[in-house]
């Protein structure tokens, strides 16, 4: 499990582009059966992926965590963008379906990951938090995740939002997360864009042809910087910078967040104009 600490504004703001990648952008999450792992300083987010083919993948501990098993003190959102698998969660089997989201609550001490068929195999994303309670285990297909549209094919935003953990939805300690599609011919996402400085968010980029290229913005408002990403890349958001982001080609991506509350619209609005 590779380790990162936070970097200042003041830091970021003198980073070249290589120092912005290695500091922000998590690269190649789904590798054949193994877990990948990236556990950030910002709101001690752990980010990762795990493709299981011809194996099941055991989601271990690691040393860096001082726990007994993965999830003492922390709790799991798992949503698949890949091909049909199960997760089985202390004896249980959950059946997940591509964009079908599983949490798992404080306190789950097996984990496993397998796919249905190994020539189309699963991909879960992982996003984990610390958690202070412990909340149920629940499995949350796409069609219950009270789809939202937003934008317009004007401003080339046209996007569906599907929210699965949140106050409204699967509960949780603090993990909030969901997914949001974007419609053919639109590229634009989260535009408006907006700050909230009192959560992380970290976006997973997916449904993104090979080809084809995704530019994430961050940073402050009036300073902002931009990673060029694509498929299944991941980019950790720090709680006082933008994040909206830009594709060569309609995609999908992911939204998690984590910090001092779960309120979905709790956001510091910005304009277009605002940013520099």
């Amino acid at each position: 499990m590779e380790i990162r600490f936070e970097n200042s504004k003041k830091e970021v703001s003198r980073m070249i582009t290589e120092e912005l990648r290695e500091a922000f952008l998590v690269e190649q999450l789904m590798q054949e059966d193994k877990i990948t792992l990236v556990y950030s300083h910002y709101d001690r987010l752990i980010v990762g992926g795990v493709k299981p083919v011809n194996s099941q993948v055991r989601l271990e501990t690691h040393t860096e965590l001082k726990a007994e098993y993965f999830l003492e003190r922390r709790e799991l959102g798992i949503i698949n963008v890949g091909g049909a698998g199960t997760v089985t969660a202390d004896g249980q089997t959950y059946h997940l379906d591509k964009l079908s989201c599983l949490y798992l609550g404080k306190g789950t001490k097996e984990v496993s990951f397998t796919s249905t068929d190994a020539a189309n195999p699963a991909m879960f994303y992982l996003l984990s938090a610390p958690a202070h309670a412990e909340y149920p285990s629940r499995l949350m297909p796409k069609e219950e995740a009270s789809p939202v549209q937003l934008g317009d094919a004007m401003t080339s935003n046209k996007r569906t939002v599907y929210k699965y953990i949140h106050l409204e939805g699967i509960r949780s300690a603090q993990l909030v997360m969901g997914l949001t599609v974007l419609e053919p011919g639109s590229v634009w996402n989260s535009v408006p864009p907006h700050t909230h400085t009192r959560r992380t968010e970290v976006y997973f980029y997916f449904d993104l042809p090979e080809n084809q290229r995704l530019f994430h913005f961050m940073g402050e408002p009036q300073q902002t910087r931009s990673i060029v990403m694509q498929n299944h890349d991941a980019v950790i958001s720090p709680p006082w910078s933008v994040h909206f982001g830009c594709g060569t080609s309609n995609y999908t991506f992911i939204w998690g967040m984590a910090g001092e509350n779960q309120v979905y619209s709790d956001m510091d609005a910005l304009t277009v104009p605002d940013l520099k």
